[in-house]
């Protein structure tokens, strides 16, 4: 049974720093694209970033570019979002994804991702 657990959100303020984590269980997440989409209340999910199986590709959304930063390590099994300069509208569930499909120009696309983690909430007070 494939899991994604993730980790790492909370209450900051505007300008803070976090990082969240992405752990996969029952499989191994080399073999997976690895992503972050968020929601936020009242609005769709959205794509956030995504890191190819080797971690040699990534890609990230408009509104995070220059502030968040995708990665993985493979020999954790984990994937990563380390995010600078918090701002109140960075506020969401975020949500982390795994994808078999490979990466492609459609990372950014829900309906690519197999698994979905539960979510973890990040609050940016002003």
């Amino acid at each position: 049974q494939v899991q994604l657990i993730e980790s790492g959100g909370g209450l900051v303020q505007t300008g803070d720093s976090l990082r969240l984590s992405c752990l996969m269980s029952g499989r191994t997440f080399y073999n997976y694209v690895g992503a972050w989409f968020r929601q936020a209340p009242g609005k769709e999910r959205e794509f956030v970033a995504a890191v190819s199986r080797g971690g040699d590709m990534t890609g990230h959304a408009d509104s995070v570019k220059d502030r968040f930063t995708i990665y993985r390590d493979n020999a954790r099994n984990k994937v990563y979002l380390q995010m600078n300069s918090l701002k109140p509208e960075d506020t969401a569930v975020y949500y982390c994804a795994a994808s078999g499909k490979g990466y492609s120009s459609r990372h950014s696309d829900v309906l690519w991702y197999d698994y979905w983690g539960r979510g973890t909430q990040v609050t940016v007070s002003s």
